[in-house]
């Protein structure tokens, strides 16, 4: 057993953090994860009235298989809306929650 003066590093802290302006193009980069967003966001709103219209088909037309594949369209429409609307905060929150480690 070692004395407490002698203990031995086991894990190396490279001190890395994340930089602002370390990489010419980061601007441009952020625009188009933002356009990207964008453009699915719009796919999802259309998901979304594509799933609903199916929805209520199958439901007036008596096809169970296609209202439920229309109510599970919906939900899953409503998942990426909140999971894309969220994706900035998701992220902090975990990037925050890992630089605790």
């Amino acid at each position: 057993m070692l004395p407490v003066a002698q203990s031995i590093q086991l894990a190396y802290d490279p001190a890395i953090t994340p930089s602002g302006g370390g990489l010419p193009g980061l601007f441009v980069l952020r625009q188009v994860i933002g356009s990207v967003n964008l453009f699915c966001l719009i796919a999802v709103v259309g998901a979304l009235a594509v799933s609903a219209g199916v929805w209520a088909w199958g439901h007036h037309s008596g096809g169970h298989q296609a209202e439920a594949n229309g109510k599970k369209g919906v939900l899953v429409s409503a998942g990426a809306a909140l999971l894309l609307g969220a994706a900035n905060g998701v992220v902090s929150f975990f990037s925050s929650l890992g630089a605790q480690v």
